[in-house]
């Protein structure tokens, strides 16, 4: 699915993130499962990731950044039209996250609900928001990207504990008066659902006590396979949707793609011809954040200057499902004149 932007600008207007305070390094994790920090950096990148306290849940993680999201965009809760929240680590299966948060935002008459697409869900999540606005069914879309993936780890799963960490991201999407959202490109092959996923939980293999002592409300994943999707999709989903932008890799100026790997991160940049001085990076401090990934960097690239008005960015992503998306945006914070 591929679609170019048209009609008055949509763009982001206000960006928090939220981090727990842990931080579990590779050391850490060494005293834990058969690893060292040599193993985990050279086929990861990663070099610690935060931890969600036994108190924190998704919601949890989610309030300070939207939050601070909101204060960015000088509004309130009150003024928010539509919560998304894409997470895979829902607090419960229902009620949604979003209507948690959005309650806990004071966002009392706000349309609220979840997004599962694995970590590509912001990426969909910020599509969903500029089609409510671009539709004229909202006026202001709070999207989070969140995951506490501490809880569905298996910690002696070395293929898998080393990789994941807990964050959260939140954007406010608005009409502006210039830049914005140019373009967004997302895509599912449902064929590769049992390369990453987990395996109980839900209506097929409802929780019991047998899939409990299995291990089947962990993360599973085939890592060949899901590093072999993610190479080849990162860079044809940015290539596809840079087309239907009408833009090429020489005019991108930041490119944010899910911090999943480094090197996956490597490959894409070098198979899209991007230098690495215009790809940013935080996998070695957070780890594989899935939702939040995104959002997370976009914080962090705002605060090293690297992120201002006119800055022309790729945010590309990929998942469980196993899916994909991207987007190209002029990075343009002012609101139009009628807020």
């Amino acid at each position: 699915m591929i679609g170019v932007c048209s009609g008055r600008p949509v763009s982001i207007t206000g960006l928090g993130c939220y981090v727990p305070k842990r931080v579990l390094t590779n050391d850490e994790l060494a005293q834990r499962v058969d690893t060292s920090d040599e193993w985990i950096q050279t086929r990861t990148g990663i070099k610690e990731r935060r931890i969600a306290a036994p108190e924190e849940a998704t919601s949890d993680l989610s309030i300070p950044a939207a939050k601070a999201a909101l204060a960015d965009a000088a509004l309130t809760g009150a003024e928010i039209d539509l919560v998304i929240v894409a997470t895979i680590t829902a607090d419960m299966p229902f009620p949604s996250t979003a209507a948690i948060l959005a309650n806990q935002l004071g966002a009392e008459s706000a349309a609220a609900y979840d997004l599962l697409a694995g970590c590509t869900g912001f990426v969909y999540a910020l599509t969903q928001g500029y089609g409510a606005i671009a539709a004229g069914l909202a006026r202001r879309v709070l999207v989070v990207g969140a995951d506490t993936l501490s809880r569905v780890v298996d910690w002696s799963d070395r293929s898998t504990c080393v990789l994941f960490g807990d964050g959260a991201g939140a954007v406010v999407l608005e009409e502006v008066e210039a830049g914005g959202f140019h373009a967004f490109e997302l895509g599912a092959d449902g064929a590769g659902e049992m390369e990453l996923f987990m395996p109980a939980g839900g209506s097929r293999r409802p929780s019991s006590a047998e899939t409990v002592a299995a291990g089947e409300h962990y993360v599973k994943m085939n890592g060949r396979e899901v590093y072999k999707f993610a190479t080849r999709v990162l860079s044809s989903s940015a290539q596809a949707v840079l087309e239907a932008s009408g833009r090429s890799i020489a005019d991108i100026d930041l490119y944010v793609p899910h911090q999943a790997n480094l090197r996956i991160i490597e490959h894409a940049a070098k198979k899209l011809g991007i230098e690495k001085e215009r790809v940013f990076v935080n996998v070695d401090r957070y780890g594989n954040t899935s939702s939040a990934s995104i959002p997370l960097a976009l914080c962090e690239a705002r605060q090293e200057g690297r992120l201002k008005d006119g800055t022309l960015v790729l945010m590309t992503g990929m998942g469980a499902g196993l899916t994909w998306g991207s987007s190209v945006i002029t990075w343009s914070g002012g609101r139009d004149n009628e807020h």
